[in-house]
């Protein structure tokens, strides 16, 4: 079972570095198989589609204003499903991006892409090492703030875990924040289950 630690702090405050967390959960009998990091994206940045413009020699690319949080840059984007308003993974000059080609580590540089310079690129989760989905762009949800990096807005760290048949108790997160508590010395914190009752 896996579960992220952004998730985890919602019910336990963990006050421990992480690996020593997954140590005591580990010889508690809640075996952490794999620590699974989601990130480490340097220069990339949440981006809020401001506005479309066709490209001036490809009729494929299409030039998008992002506004990356107080600043607004253009680049050349080809991918089908980008839309105005839409909030996307920006990576700027310098970032290291997963090649969606090659699938190596490349550190993005400025191009000149038929005639128009692009200092920077839309993302996909493919080339930012999420998935491989590279049919067309990230979009993020309608409430991620322009601007903030990428590694704060969706970064995490996941444990995996190897639970025995006995612990179906540990079957969720509150389960296992129960047992985090429980080895670290804190309080679980149980979301409020209240509900307002009507009628008969």
């Amino acid at each position: 079972m896996k579960v992220p630690i952004n998730w985890l702090k919602e019910y336990v405050d963990i006050t421990i570095p992480l690996d020593e967390l997954a140590r005591k959960l580990t010889m508690a009998g809640f075996e952490v198989s794999d620590i699974i990091t989601i990130g480490g994206w340097q220069n990339v940045v949440v981006a809020q589609v401001k506005a479309i413009n066709p490209h001036p020699n490809a009729d494929k690319l299409r030039l998008p204003t992002l506004d990356i949080g107080g600043e607004e840059i253009t680049v050349v984007c080809g991918a089908p499903n980008l839309a105005l308003g839409d909030k996307v993974v920006f990576a700027k000059v310098g970032a290291v991006m997963t090649d969606a080609h090659t699938g190596k580590k490349e550190t993005l540089k400025a191009a000149r892409i038929r005639g128009v310079e692009s200092c920077g690129m839309v993302c996909s989760e493919r080339e930012l090492g999420l998935s491989d989905a590279h049919e067309g762009i990230m979009v993020l949800p309608a409430d991620a703030p322009a601007g903030m990096a990428l590694d704060e807005y969706m970064g995490d760290v996941v444990f995996d875990f190897e639970l025995t048949p006995n612990r179906a108790d540990c079957l969720s997160v509150i389960g296992i924040a129960r047992e985090t508590a429980a080895l670290t010395g804190q309080t679980v914190h149980l979301p409020d289950t209240s509900y307002e009752e009507k009628g008969e």
